[in-house]
């Protein structure tokens, strides 16, 4: 029957459908067998016929995957797999042409020599193959199919250019992962397909490139067998390759059978090359455009009626010589190779003699190498394995699981488990060969889950270096022309299609910056897309937003709870600032000028809030002449104004312009002119910032803490920077101008000619110790001199006698200024029959304060007295001009105000003494006198002590 079987070769180049018809042949019969050149294409290939028969009656062989169920009828093979002894319908070879391959040509060699189908064998391949197969099988028909589209020639491309859908070609698994590296980095990412992936990663990887999560695939020449992808474009980054013996330049049908994968069924594809490959020659192009190579003359084969007597006798056999003239002697494979090392071992050449053994160290021997570390260890590992199973039993279950227990994990990089995969690849095709394990469907089992969890783990970390999703879908969606959504959550980060892309930040976007220039361009296009309705729902909420949660900074910011949404700019006026709000350009004009107004809105009536009283004095239209241009004045300056600056003008003014202008709360200090409810923390955090914007500052002076007496005066902050912040400088501090008022009004109560002490109340409203009050008195224009004197300690007495509780208060006297020096010794007491108080004494520091400005030329920044003389107490109303106004350029001296007969420091009629002015020296010769006194009561005390001087 087999002599009379159709033999059929059907030959063309890539793209016309041969494996297709293969499969249809197939199925036509009752049972068939396919051989294909890849585990991969295998795995393809069966897919494809169980989608049309069922898993169960396909079958899938390969050297590490056996699926075959109890009623098979059509089996999907790698071509070394192959059941040649089934007797099938149906037999057919793809890639026929590998028959010339110098690694695997034998094994193509001898199925189309030997594989036959009952009824029909299909050899399918290309048409360099015509008279080799003619030669070999004369009954062959031939059969002709064209290409479905056109192939042409492309020229060099950069990566960079590259376009989508195309597939990058490197021979070496440095040079893949460097491609897909840059890539990644480039166009967001790409699939990768090597033959020493397991299917299931394969087939990851592919389902990446097929569903448009990548738009390149970068790959090695295992593409060129019968994978079907939608390709466009081939670029070869390189045209020599390692054949495992020797680098080589690539022939021109090698190179076609790549190109080929470009432009699948009817669509038309391109070919060319990237990188450092130079540019084919035009014979080489021509011939890969037009299908046209120089045929195939020699076919590799090895002798296949080998002999098992024994080990020599067997590799003799291999090395066998052929005098076919179409056939070629193939180099010693890794399968020989093996059987030559373990031939050399004295415990294997010695021992192994029957032919069993012999066969079965030939099937050890064709373990493949999977893990490619050195032929020396590989030999070893099969010695092991041939030891177990010579004995008669299969491989223990111990060893076995303790080798495979060590290659189960899934940690580490893409370099760890490739080699994880290869080791299991070795476990798995011994779990496959029959009456090697106790129990095969364990291990098959087994070995197949390992490798499941490593194909798995290798496919996640290969899309984790060399895919970047976020890019990867923002683009399909793109390309798809699909409605981007745009997702912000509380903290402003964006996410569309569930990828983070950036944050929003107020109403400007701020993209992911550790993406690279190429995914930038990809992110902010689908940015903008996604939150164009973002930015108009944003703008409708700030709109509707009340002003509690907007806000100013000190340096002029507007802050929308914490997202900066503008800044203040410099108006017509200083209290007419504009606002520049922050709103991206893509967001739209209608965005920004609804920002624009809800920011004006607020700052407008912030302004009026807090400025009220200003605004009042500025719009009052009552005043006239000099009251309404001292008015102006105090606008200009936002409310607060030093004395010394329009000393004139308070003299011009009268009492009703005076009062006039009190009206509005406006207060004549004595140091500085101002508006008390202007120096809140509120209106003074405003002012600095419409003075700054007034100013054209690029750096604005920030406000004290609210609630501060006084602050440090350093010397490089501006004098003006303290007078808008509501503080006066003086001396080391700046005292804040309304409680500088308040201790003008005491100093006012002092005679400032003839000196005196500083009271509690005034260390109390500057909240200082003595020693600063001084420097701040000298800041002000005042003398401090310092002097030291003895502080009166009265001792309570042993026993306090009746009559002394009886006895008045003498009369208070003056304090006196070196008490220690002047008091003499006292004689002693008359005896009594009650035991007299005593006084200790203690020296104390007290400092007197007198007049004593600095000539006006010599006056520091911080410490300059007021020009002119001090006005009247506010409250009291204006002195006239001939006692409370002196004339500018009469003196610096202030002059003590109130009517004459009522200065500061004398007594006030009849009563209670009320006590020389602090800091008066005076002396007294009269001799003390001795009596007893009583230390409870201070004027006593005072008394004695000014009878004993």
């Amino acid at each position: 029957m087999r002599e009379q079987a159709r033999i059929t070769a059907v030959l063309g180049p890539t793209n016309t459908g041969k494996t297709h018809h293969a499969i249809e042949r197939m199925l036509a019969h009752r049972t068939g067998v396919i051989g294909l050149p890849l585990r991969l294409l295998a795995r393809e290939v069966y897919d494809r016929i169980v989608e049309k028969r069922g898993p169960s009656v396909v079958a899938l062989v390969t050297g590490e995957e056996r699926i075959v169920p109890e009623r098979t009828q059509y089996w999907v093979c790698t071509v070394e797999a192959m059941p040649l002894e089934i007797g099938a319908d149906f037999v057919a070879v793809d890639e026929i042409q590998l028959c010339a391959d110098p690694e695997r040509g034998h094994v193509f060699t001898d199925r189309l020599m030997n594989a036959r189908g009952l009824q029909e064998t299909l050899f399918l391949g290309a048409d360099t193959m015509r008279g080799a197969i003619a030669a070999l099988e004369p009954r062959a028909q031939f059969v002709s199919r064209p290409r479905l589209s056109q192939l042409s020639w492309a020229g060099s491309k950069k990566i960079s250019r590259m376009p989508p859908r195309s597939a990058i070609v490197g021979f070496s698994v440095e040079n893949v992962y460097a491609i897909a590296e840059l890539i990644r980095r480039q166009k967001g990412g790409c699939a990768v397909v090597m033959g020493a992936l397991s299917p299931r990663t394969r087939n990851a990887q592919v389902a990446l490139y097929q569903n448009g999560d990548v738009d390149y695939l970068v790959a090695t020449d295992a593409i060129g067998m019968g994978l079907n992808l939608d390709i466009n474009h081939v670029a070869f980054s390189s045209t020599v390759k390692f054949d495992g013996r020797r680098m080589r330049p690539l022939i021109p049908n090698e190179l076609a059978q790549i190109a080929g994968r470009a432009g699948r069924h009817m669509n038309n594809g391109t070919f060319g090359v990237t990188g450092e490959a130079r540019p084919l020659s035009e014979e080489v192009i021509d011939a890969i455009e037009n299908h046209r190579f120089e045929p195939v003359r020699k076919l590799q084969w090895r002798n296949a009626n080998l002999a098992f007597g024994s080990v020599d006798r067997l590799i003799a056999s291999l090395e066998q010589q052929t005098h076919q003239e179409w056939l070629t002697r193939v180099r010693d494979s890794d399968d020989v190779l093996a059987l030559k090392a373990l031939a050399e071992m004295p415990e294997i050449r010695g021992t192994v003699s029957a032919g069993h053994e012999v066969r079965l160290l030939w099937d050890v021997c064709r373990i493949p190498d999977f893990r490619g570390i050195s032929s020396n260890e590989h030999a070893g590992l099969l010695a092991r394995i041939f030891g177990f199973l010579r004995q008669g039993a299969p491989v223990p279950n111990d060893w076995l699981a303790t080798n495979i227990a060590r290659i189960d994990r899934t940690d580490g990089d893409i370099d760890a488990l490739s080699k994880r995969l290869a080791y299991i690849r070795t476990w798995t095709y011994v779990a496959q060969r029959k009456g090697w394990t106790h129990d095969e469907s364990h291990w098959r089992n087994e070995t197949r889950a390992v490798e499941d969890r490593l194909s798995d783990a290798l496919h996640a970390r290969l899309t984790q270096r060399f895919v970047d999703r976020r890019t990867s879908v923002l683009l399909r969606r793109l390309k798809q022309k699909e409605t981007l959504v745009a997702e912000v959550n509380d903290k402003g980060e964006v996410t569309v299609e569930g990828e983070f892309i950036g944050r929003l930040e107020g109403f400007r976007f701020r993209q992911d910056t550790s993406a690279s220039p190429d995914e930038a361009r990809t992110l902010r296009q689908a940015s903008l897309q996604a939150l164009r309705p973002e930015f108009h729902l944003r703008a409708d909420r700030f709109y509707n937003a009340p002003d509690t949660e907007i806000d100013f900074t000190e340096q002029g910011g507007l802050m929308w709870g914490t997202q900066a949404v503008g800044k203040l700019v410099a108006g017509p006026e200083p209290l007419r600032p504009q606002v520049e709000p922050f709103v991206d350009e893509e967001a739209g004009p209608d965005v920004a000028e609804k920002v624009r107004r809800r920011l004006q809105h607020f700052i407008d009536r912030k302004v009026n809030a807090l400025f009220e009283p200003l605004l009042k004095l500025q719009q009052d239209e009552a005043l006239t002449g000099l009251a309404r241009g001292f008015a102006f004045r105090m606008v200009e300056s936002l409310g607060v104004l030093p004395r010394e600056q329009i000393a004139q003008e308070v003299k011009d003014l009268d009492q009703d312009a005076r009062g006039a202008l009190r009206k509005h709360g406006l207060r004549f200090g004595q140091f500085t002119i101002f508006l008390p409810l202007l120096l809140k923390p509120a209106p003074t955090r405003l002012r600095l910032v419409l003075w700054s914007l007034a100013q054209g500052l690029q750096e604005f002076p920030e406000s004290p803490p609210p609630g501060l007496v006084t602050i440090p005066n350093l010397p490089d902050v501006p004098r003006e920077h303290y007078i808008l912040a509501g503080y006066r400088p003086a001396g080391a501090r700046a005292i804040r101008i309304d409680m500088l008022e308040r201790l003008a009004d005491l100093l006012r109560a002092k005679d400032s000619r003839a000196g005196f002490e500083a009271t509690p109340d005034m260390l109390s409203i500057t909240g200082m110790t003595l020693e600063q009050f001084a420097d701040l008195m000298q800041g002000l224009g005042y003398k401090a001199e310092r002097g030291e004197r003895a502080k009166i300690k009265p001792m309570p007495p042993a026993a306090e006698a009746p009559s002394t509780a009886a006895e008045g208060p003498a009369e208070a006297a003056e304090s006196p200024a070196e008490p220690a020096a002047a008091e003499p010794a006292a004689p002693p007491a008359e005896p009594s029959s009650t035991a007299e108080a005593t006084i200790e004494m203690e020296n104390e520091v007290f400092y007197t304060f007198t007049w004593a400005p600095r000539p006006r030329g010599n006056q520091s920044r911080d410490r300059g007295q007021p020009r002119g003389n001090r006005p009247a107490r506010e409250g009291q109303g204006e002195a006239p001009a001939a006692q409370g106004e002196r004339r500018e350029g009469q003196g610096d001296r202030p002059r003590r105000e109130g009517p004459k007969g009522d200065r500061p420091g004398k007594p006030k009629g009849k009563g209670k003494p009320q006590g020389k002015p602090e800091g008066t020296k005076t002396y007294s010769a009269r001799p003390p006198r001795q009596e007893k006194i009583d230390p409870d009561n201070p004027f006593a005390v005072l008394a004695a002590l000014k009878d004993r001087k």
